[in-house]
């Protein structure tokens, strides 16, 4: 099938369009350590999912974990009571903190809840709606082994603790009957290995993610919204499950070359200019894949709503049609041979079946499920009678108006389900009482709309005969979409793999889509140490400026790994650092980059000091962030890590700042070609003129190109070779827009400062002026006459001593 011929598929019949239904994420987690391994088990609310992370090796100080739950955002946390003290200091640490997800519930149970026989039972023994019903209890252990791996004990047992707590809490059925267990509609295992290391600060201060007050007043209680970041522009997916894993790449940048590259072959396909109308077809079809773990939870729970039928038909169509297209694009692409195979007709098998079902029109104006013809024989019986009831009701209140009082001018025989078949009468205006509504031979019902309603000997014999048919028929429907549910669900695990790898294809796709906009170039990845990027760019700042001046970035494996960037304030020196971090980090993603070219090294973590206008402090408090964050790097950084220091010791006394930040170099400088590839821009020229540094290969020095043409200082933003010697603080300062005098004044302190002068201060009196007040203050005492009883000592100390003490002083 072509791909113009996979949009050319008409649309199944479907509601109005309206916005896709979200339900809150939460995750529940179950964690167990035990000698020197730990193992992680967690139920997602979303896609009614349990993920789990098999038996992993970890240090004393939990670092692993601790990345795993910062990943995952736990609202719970169970686990055995009997676990060693590192595992205890660790949710104790955890349960005290408060992260922007809120606290962190910690919940123990008896160690014997977490066995591994006992967990292996509640496992096998529960009823899962992703398995076909037919499968004996072998084939089930066989089916279950193929996806849980039953030889790491540690999460079997996690995997049991957190069932254990699910059908305890009840989480998402807590309102539901109790035969009704919380749904688990697939397992998956969770991937942290590859993953490079990136802390939350530099998430903060590269402005990856920005979380910005929502504007509307409607939605100020649902909390945040995103605001100018990296991942608000490159998010151009198409589907709800394609943003959430665009976000969880973020998330996960990887150095796994292998999966980089397969990422961007797809980006390289999409953007060739033949290709443009396949990706039209591909973006066509994405927009109608919806929230299928949702149906499928309703399903398990029997809450299944029209719109989801409508919804879950028009996906599996939609996915049908990707396949098609997908099997006629190049199989040298995995991914596009991966849809083409893991779609498998099973698609085809449940389309046909809903399709077959389902009756749309009849659902949409009933707003319930409704049958098609000829599905099942004894509902279309019933349903003929009822199409044929009106007539049949208007001849019965034909003869039952013959036998009423003439004074009555008409009636007519009404169908109310669970009450049955009425005569209904309009109320005349001598019927004023009660009593008045006693007819002979009819039993009176109510009231209602002033119609009186009776039931008669036909009525009666109505009900007999024809029974209550709306409710037989709506049971007999249920029933078969009970069946037509349990059937999908056998078959969910097509389903699973459509959001996996739709949600995949709508991210390379959001990626090419901004890579033609903004002319993005491939990286290449080496396992060599360094970079090279030609003609770098900011990919925030550029869609904010209106001429962005490209900046190139050379690190080798021997040379030039530290770079020591100076130049005034303004220049673009934190702007530069932060383009490099994003360039090197949009390539761990699988992006392409904002550059003419880029070949990326080696790189396992990425490690930041620069602060944010958002957590501006000042004195002790930021040199204590300082120290904070230039620890993380110098305790972690590797010769494979990228470390960016924007102005460190600012927050401190000159002195002790440019000391700390030498010691700091010079670290790394003595650990040779072993040392991370630094990025350190610096208003302490005195780093270069005291030659603090020894002369090594490794070192290398930038500055940020300006000209001061007069008393204008022009900015080239253009990086450059060399240092630069003067800090431009007065030009800063006047486009800053300081008073002039002020600015005046701070030139004169600075000259003085720098020739060893002493400083005059411009707010005090002179020596001699100050001299002179004194002694007409001393004549005035002298002259007062002490013994004289009219003197008033106060109101001479009010009136002269203290106005002249106060303009001496």
């Amino acid at each position: 099938m072509s791909a113009t011929a996979a949009t050319s598929c008409p649309l199944p019949p479907l509601l109005a369009p309206e916005e896709e239904e979200q339900e809150c994420s939460e995750t529940h987690m179950s964690v167990l350590w035990y000698a020197g391994e730990f193992a992680v088990a967690y139920y997602d609310t979303e896609d009614c999912s349990v993920y789990f992370m098999p038996d992993t090796p970890d240090n004393e100080g939990l670092e692993l974990l601790q990345k795993v739950t910062g990943e995952v955002h736990p609202k719970c946390i169970v686990t055995s009571a009997k676990q060693d003290q590192n595992i205890a200091n660790f949710l104790t640490n955890l349960a005290d903190s408060d992260s922007n997800k809120g606290k962190i519930e910690i919940v123990l149970f008896p160690n014997i809840d977490f066995g591994l026989e006992v967990s292996k039972q509640r496992i096998l023994s529960r009823q899962f709606p992703f398995i076909p019903s037919h499968m004996t209890a072998t084939e089930k252990i066989l089916y279950l082994s193929s996806v849980i791996p039953f030889e790491s004990p540690l999460v079997i047992r996690a995997l049991g603790g957190l069932l254990k707590y699910l059908d305890r809490r009840r989480v998402g059925v807590e309102l539901e009957e109790s035969s009704i267990v919380v749904p688990v509609l697939a397992f998956r295992k969770f991937v942290l290995s590859e993953t490079v290391n990136i802390d939350q600060d530099t998430y903060c201060v590269l402005q990856i993610f920005k979380s910005d007050i929502h504007p509307s007043v409607y939605k100020l209680s649902s909390g945040l919204k995103e605001g100018f970041s990296l991942y608000g522009i490159l998010n151009r997916c198409r589907c709800k499950r394609g943003e959430k894993l665009l976000r969880l790449w973020l998330t996960r940048p990887t150095r796994n070359l292998t999966e980089l590259n397969k990422r961007l072959d797809v980006i390289h396909f999409f953007l060739l200019a033949q290709n443009h109308e396949t990706v039209l077809t591909l973006q066509d079809c994405l927009r109608n894949i919806k929230n299928v773990p949702l149906i499928l939870k309703r399903m398990t729970l029997s809450h299944t709503k029209v719109s989801d039928w409508q919804a879950l038909y028009k996906t599996v169509y939609s996915a049908l049609c990707l396949r098609d297209t997908c099997r006629s694009l190049p199989h040298s692409i995995e991914l596009f041979q991966t849809i083409s195979r893991v779609f498998t007709d099973d698609l085809q098998y449940i389309a046909s079946l809903i399709s077959k079902v389902v009756d749309f029109e009849g659902s949409v104006s009933q707003n319930r499920f409704t049958v098609r013809p000829n599905v099942d024989p004894t509902i279309d019986e019933k349903k003929r009678r009822l199409m044929g009831l009106s007539d049949f009701l208007t001849e019965v209140a034909q003869k039952e108006l013959e036998t009423l009082d003439s004074h009555i001018p008409s009636c007519c025989v009404i169908y109310i389900p669970l009450i049955g078949f009425l005569l209904s009468i309009p109320r005349l205006p001598s019927m004023v009482d009660k009593s008045d509504f006693e007819i002979e031979g009819l039993d009176f019902m109510f009231l209602s709309e002033d119609k009186l309603h009776y039931r008669s000997a036909r009525t009666k014999e109505l009900d007999s005969l024809l029974g209550d048919l709306h409710c037989e028929i709506r049971d007999q429907e249920t029933l078969i979409m009970h069946q037509l549910q349990t059937k999908i669900l056998e078959r969910s695990e097509v389903l699973n793999s459509v959001i996996e790898y739709t949600a995949h294809l709508d991210v390379l796709l959001a990626l090419a889509v901004m890579a033609r906009e903004n002319s993005y170039c491939r990286p290449r990845f080496t396992q060599r140490h360094g970079f090279h990027i030609k003609d770098g760019r900011h990919p925030l700042m550029e869609l904010c400026a209106k001429t962005f001046v490209a900046n190139p970035v050379n690190s080798g494996e021997a040379t030039r790994r530290i770079k020591i960037i100076t130049g005034p304030n303004s220049s673009g020196k934190s702007i530069y650092l932060k383009q490099v971090g994003l360039i090197i980090f949009m390539a761990l993603i699988g992006s392409y980059v904002p550059a003419a070219e880029a070949e990326i090294g080696a790189i396992d973590g990425i490690y930041t000091r620069i602060h944010t206008r958002e957590s501006v402090s000042v004195g002790l408090s930021t040199f204590m962030i300082d120290l904070n964050q230039v620890a993380k790097a110098v305790n972690n950084a590797t010769e494979r890590s990228l470390v960016l220091i924007d102005e460190f010791g600012k927050g401190t006394n000159t002195l002790d700042g440019l000391a700390l930040l030498a010691a700091v170099l010079k670290y790394w400088i003595n650990q040779g070609t072993q040392c991370p590839q630094v990025f350190v821009s610096t208003n302490f020229h005195s780093l270069m003129q005291l030659e603090l540094l020894p002369d090594t290969p490794l070192l290398e020095y930038l500055a940020m190109e300006t000209h001061q043409d007069g008393d204008e200082l022009v900015f080239f933003y253009q990086i450059k070779q060399g240092v630069s010697t003067v800090s431009h603080a007065a030009n800063i300062a006047a486009l800053a827009g300081m008073p002039a005098k002020i600015i005046e004044r701070g030139v004169e302190v600075s000259e003085l400062i720098r020739n060893g002068k002493a400083i005059k201060r411009i707010d005090h009196p002179a020596k001699g002026d100050q001299m002179e007040k004194c002694k007409a203050v001393v004549e005035r005492f002298l002259s007062l006459d002490l013994d004289d009883p009219n003197v008033n000592l106060e109101e001479f100390m009010h009136k002269e001593v203290l106005p002249s003490a106060a303009s001496i002083l």
